[in-house]
């Protein structure tokens, strides 16, 4: 997938044409020979979230371990960090080479919160790069170029300080795959959100991508939301944090993964809507007579029978690490290693 060639219009006060041309390149451009030279000595931790992914946990681990880590040395540090797992997703990790660290033992004294946003804040809170990547664990056509592509920006231009993926995403439904027809939270929600009030990031092709890199200075500065809202709104933070020309997209080719079925896509879509008030709110652009609800109810087919369900999509977020007492910076922490 190529990024779309776009008129030259400006939207809002930002000529988002320009930024697709300038800050979009593709993972060819940043092979892994080229990525090495430029590290120089940046330290490079790659940050695996998961939860009940024992089936590809360990391939994607074992080939950054090999190709990332043993055959280049690109990648210092490899970490999964479980999310409460019920299945053997820490055992597979820690076989295929993986530092395992299960999410409710870092920072202890916080309390324990849910979600995929909370496993990635305290993954930043115990690893030990200046450059921390992203990736998610359910990928099933995981390659490399994955993490190179998205470190290429980073290690090529000081001024970028975040990178997101983009690819296409095919969905497998009932037998049949189409190529194009995954994405459906971001086309319905996530992007028409985005145009409407964040024009400046709509150039992103993949707002709700969760392959991403960046800075751990910029990283440690902006909230994380724990659940499924974290990827909108790191984009929205890290926008008023380091501004869009601190920002890039590197398309990776095709991600495929397990589709979620329309009920799960609709209590994420519950969370991400919720996340974009509570950032318009905080941006002084909405207020309300009283806080939107927290609870989705929904109709859920179980066979012929149809069942109500109701399910709390309350978003809650963790603040900026360099405000939390007990978060140690790294960098003395791994030199003294």
């Amino acid at each position: 997938m190529r990024p779309p060639s776009p008129t030259p219009d400006t939207t809002g006060p930002v000529d988002v044409g320009t930024w697709l041309r300038t800050r979009t390149s593709g993972s060819a451009d940043w092979p892994a020979e080229a990525v090495l030279d430029a590290k120089g000595e940046h330290r490079v931790s790659v940050v695996l979230p998961a939860r009940n992914e024992e089936a590809t946990v360990g391939e994607i681990a074992g080939l950054i371990r090999r190709d990332l880590q043993e055959r280049l040395p690109l990648v210092d540090e490899l970490l999964v960090i479980d999310s409460r797992s019920t299945d053997a997703t820490a055992r597979v990790a820690a076989a295929a080479g993986a530092r395992v660290v299960h999410q409710d033992t870092v920072l202890p004294e916080l309390g324990p919160m849910t979600g995929k946003g909370e496993a990635l804040w305290k993954a930043l809170a115990v690893t030990t790069g200046d450059l921390v990547v992203f990736v998610d664990a359910d990928l099933r056509n995981f390659g490399t170029h994955f993490i190179t592509g998205l470190l290429g920006p980073l290690l090529a231009d000081p001024a970028v300080a975040y990178v997101k993926g983009c690819y296409e995403r095919p969905l497998a439904e009932e037998g049949q795959v189409r190529p194009h027809g995954g994405g459906r939270v971001t086309e319905l929600v996530a992007r028409p959100l985005i145009n409407l009030h964040w024009p400046a990031l709509a150039g992103f092709i993949q707002p709700l991508a969760g392959e991403y890199a960046g800075r751990r200075d910029a990283l440690e500065r902006v909230p994380f939301v724990t659940g499924y809202g974290v990827e909108l709104g790191l984009l929205i933070d890290l926008l008023h944090l380091v501004g869009l020309d601190a920002m890039a997209q590197v398309d990776l080719g095709v991600r495929v993964h397990s589709n979620q079925p329309v009920d799960a896509l609709g209590r994420m879509a519950c969370q991400i809507m919720l996340t974009a008030w509570s950032r318009l709110e905080r941006e002084g652009r909405a207020v309300a007579a009283e806080p939107p609800g927290e609870r989705l109810l929904q109709f859920v087919h179980l066979g012929e029978q149809r069942e109500i369900r109701i399910s709390d999509v309350g978003v809650r977020e963790r603040p900026p690490l360099v405000t939390v007492p007990g978060y140690r910076r790294p960098s003395a922490r791994w030199r003294a290693r």
